[in-house]
């Protein structure tokens, strides 16, 4: 993989959440705050991390909640302290491994490429409902090897292009 890619990428890492992703915290959090007093468990904070992409194993989360100075025993943990320590594992996230693993997500046949039948089907699962002209277009304008669909490096470039 061109390494000029990567370097690229890592140097423009985000320093700030977009709107997108501080909702995503929001809701989150309140799936899991069910008596609505702004508080979650324990068990509810590493559920929620789960569904925001974080696979953290017990000793992480009791060693992610003591970095922040919040003690399990206490048995909740604030809106305010969740917010703080989700935005910072955010924004942590190495954005290339991040890459990686949503283009492993889309080429379903670990084929090591995404076709247009992938993106067409993505596309629908997240709402976008993007024209067959536009998938192909996508996959024209970044399928530098054309062979009609993106590898690796190729969907890293689509991702990193700048709208």
């Amino acid at each position: 993989m061109d390494s000029g890619i990567i370097d690229n990428i890592r140097r423009r890492k985000r320093r700030e959440l977009t709107a997108g992703q501080k909702q995503e915290i929001v809701e989150a959090f309140d799936l899991f705050d069910t008596d609505k007093d702004q508080q979650i468990s324990y068990y509810e904070f590493k559920v929620a991390l789960r569904a925001l992409g974080f696979e953290l194993k017990k000793q992480e989360v009791l060693k992610t909640l003591e970095d922040y100075n919040i003690k399990e025993d206490s048995g909740k943990l604030r809106f305010e302290d969740f917010n703080e320590i989700v935005t910072d594992m955010i924004l942590d996230r190495d954005p290339v491994t991040e890459m990686v693993r949503a283009f492993k997500l889309f080429d379903e046949d670990d084929s090591g490429k995404i076709t247009y039948r992938n993106l067409k089907k993505i596309s629908k699962e997240l709402g976008e409902n993007l024209s067959d002209q536009e998938l192909r277009a996508m996959i024209e304008e970044f399928d530098q090897d054309g062979d009609g669909a993106l590898n690796l490096e190729e969907f890293m470039a689509l991702m990193t292009k700048e709208i």
